[in-house]
């Protein structure tokens, strides 16, 4: 996978945009696209509009000539751009679009001219909805799209529920092209589906290791980041405990028999009961240190700062076991946990 935009390169691309002749850059500043770095993570794992495996599409604008920029936008574009670059070389799509006469349009015919002149290959699928993403964070949001229940995906797309419908009636998708081609999705939301489907990989990974923890038939513990929390939350056990306690719901979406808590959960909730339930289960004995540190830290990520609707509530299916449970969703981006645990006698 492509990884051009070294220290090096930045400070070519600021001599291009700077008095003087200006240059193409060397074979010795630009690798060939042949040149893989196997060491690179596959999918995108931080907020970011460019996917490392397109950053080529940055050193484009960064360091080609006027006259070859020239062959792919219009003239006054080109001016633009190179104009600004000379300040400070381009670090982002939203910095391209900051530039006068650049639009959607303008960043498709920069991805094409990135991919004509080698600088990104198929390892960078293209820009969608503000968005350049890799091959394999396309395959991720097809994967997520395809399979992830109504309740959830309303939940990653809170202000684009007519767009969530339209996903839900069209699915099933075969490229990330389909899936931003919907009406209703647009910037936001497409954004949203990738970080819903490459963000959270280390936790969901720390999740399936402790789901695979062997039970002794006497307790266990889950932990579940895409799951239908509607389901769950109002699923008919005949030995339930009583409602549930149910927090930042919308009135029409609180279940039958629930308690209202009037605030919501933050980070610090969250956390704790993450990791009291893999104490519950001595996780840390069971489970590769390097699994958990990953898979906290990347959930101390995605929690830091924000705020969760959700219900905490206890069920038994027999009059012998009981089963605790938490589920804990976003507000704003649907990123979602569940943590459940039982015994049984």
């Amino acid at each position: 996978m492509l990884r051009r935009l070294s220290s090096t390169l930045l400070a070519a691309s600021m001599f291009a945009g700077c008095g003087g002749i200006e240059t193409e850059p060397s074979a010795e500043t630009v690798a060939p696209a042949s040149i893989q770095d196997q060491q690179a993570p596959i999918l995108t794992t931080t907020d970011v509009d460019v996917a490392p495996e397109c950053q080529g599409i940055l050193t484009f604008v960064n360091t080609s000539t006027y006259a070859t920029l020239d062959q792919f936008l219009p003239s006054n574009v080109v001016t633009n751009l190179v104009n600004r670059r000379a300040t400070a070389p381009f670090t982002s799509l939203a910095d391209l679009s900051s530039v006068p006469l650049v639009g959607e349009t303008r960043l498709k015919q920069i991805e094409g001219g990135a991919r004509t002149r080698d600088f990104i290959d198929a390892d960078c699928t293209g820009i969608f909805d503000g968005i350049a993403i890799s091959h394999d964070d396309a395959a991720a949001i097809v994967s997520l799209v395809n399979t992830i229940d109504d309740s959830e995906l309303h939940d990653v797309l809170p202000d684009a529920w007519n767009g969530a419908a339209n996903l839900l009636n069209l699915r099933p998708f075969t490229s990330a092209q389909a899936i931003s081609n919907v009406a209703g999705i647009g910037d936001v939301s497409f954004r949203n589906i990738r970080n819903s489907a490459t963000l959270s990989r280390p936790f969901e990974a720390l999740a399936a290791a402790l789901n695979a923890i062997p039970s002794n038939g006497s307790y266990g513990a889950v932990l579940q980041r895409h799951f239908d929390w509607w389901e769950v939350v109002t699923a008919n056990h005949p030995y339930s405990r009583g409602g549930p306690t149910c927090f930042g719901l919308e009135p029409s979406s609180v279940p039958y028999g629930a308690t209202i808590r009037p605030n919501l959960a933050n980070a610090a909730e969250v956390r704790a009961e993450v990791n009291s339930t893999l104490a519950y289960v001595n996780a840390s004995s069971k489970i590769p240190a390097g699994v958990i540190s990953a898979g906290l830290a990347n959930l101390d990520a995605r929690i830091a700062g924000r705020s969760f609707k959700g219900c905490i509530f206890s069920y038994a299916d027999d009059p012998w076991s009981s089963h605790s449970a938490a589920i804990f969703v976003d507000t704003v981006n649907g990123f979602s946990v569940l943590s459940e645990t039982w015994w049984a006698e």
